[in-house]
């Protein structure tokens, strides 16, 4: 009879309840050929009873119970956490030392990071929090624009949907691609997503430093960016020499102007994807890129995606449908 793989989920007050519940509704799930459940799934804390933000839950086991797990499986804490119980970071520290298998989803890779296990690793979380994650703790390679990393023995996600594709991974990885296909139809997810795809991040604005010399300057090539802008053009609106206005431009925003430009126009278009049914050529033009294929290959370097992925994801349904590309 084959073994059962146990995995535990390590649930704190303020526990993200969609973070919990990914992981023990998939491999809760999963089924063999066979039919048989490959996995006991159990969730554990330092307490009988949780507190989420919006409910509590009963917790059927102690962090004692992370001794027999074959995999530990860390959820997300919403930002009225507290520092997690000593007894929970200790149990993650001796479960690693017997070399458990260890996955964090989301900001749960914070309490991964308070207990040194992401310490010398590359590590992931959410776009949002990751420059937190990286100030706090400096030892974390922390890189924000992946789905999930898999080093082995530790392993993090990023977003909430980024959690179901580490899972997935995890049971490819344990009972191979057929199980793990059977798993993302019940969870209707794709499998074909890795961990190397960027998250959807939605790029701000490059910052404007308020009050500089240079606001003016980038509020005009905000209004501008139709147009192919050059660096002289730019610093003779700014009223300096090119050398000057580049050196100034790094020294206030922290890029060059080119990157600066650059940013700007993907924002912009992923704003008109967002929000337009304009088609490809159309958005191309009015962000400033000199053709579709400029386009493309730079938002997708930049965002990780395709432009027509992109407006699949995050159209608003209620404007009018994208147009044919």
């Amino acid at each position: 009879m084959a073994i059962v793989h146990t995995v535990a989920i390590l649930a704190l007050d303020h526990v993200v309840p969609f973070d919990l519940a990914t992981p023990i509704e998939v491999f809760g799930r999963t089924r063999l050929p066979d039919g048989r459940s490959p996995y006991r799934v159990r969730v554990c804390g330092p307490a009988p009873e949780v507190e989420t933000d919006a409910f509590a839950l009963r917790v059927p086991y102690g962090v004692d119970a992370l001794a027999e797990a074959d995999t530990v499986i860390v959820p997300g804490r919403s930002e009225r956490a507290g520092p997690p119980p000593p007894e929970a970071l200790e149990a993650l520290r001796d479960a690693a030392s017997r070399g458990t298998r260890l996955a964090s989803i989301c900001v749960g890779a914070f309490t991964l990071a308070e207990a040194g296990l992401l310490d010398g690793l590359r590590a992931t979380t959410h776009w949002a929090a990751a420059p937190m994650l990286a100030g706090r703790f400096p030892l974390v390679d922390v890189r924000p624009d992946v789905l999930y990393i898999d080093n082995g023995q530790v392993l993090t996600s990023a977003g909430a949907a980024a959690g179901l594709d580490l899972c997935l991974h995890m049971i490819r990885r344990d009972h191979g691609s057929a199980v793990a296909a059977d798993a993302a139809r019940l969870s209707v997810m794709p499998l074909e997503r890795e961990g190397g795809q960027a998250q959807f991040i939605v790029h701000e604005h490059p910052p404007v430093p308020s009050g500089s010399e240079l606001e003016p300057v980038l509020a005009w090539i905000e209004d501008n960016l139709g147009r192919d802008l050059t660096l002289r053009e730019m610093a003779a609106r700014g009223g300096m020499s090119e050398r000057t206005f580049s050196r100034r431009f790094r020294q206030q925003t922290g890029t060059t102007p080119l990157q600066w430009l650059l940013r700007a126009r993907v924002r912009r278009a992923q704003y008109l994807l967002e929000n337009t049914g304009h088609g490809i050529e159309r958005i191309a033009a009015q962000a400033g890129f000199g053709s579709p294929t400029a386009f493309r290959e730079r938002f997708k370097r930049v965002v990780g995606t395709t432009p027509q992925a992109y407006r699949s994801s995050f159209h608003s349904s209620s404007r009018e449908s994208p147009a044919a590309t």
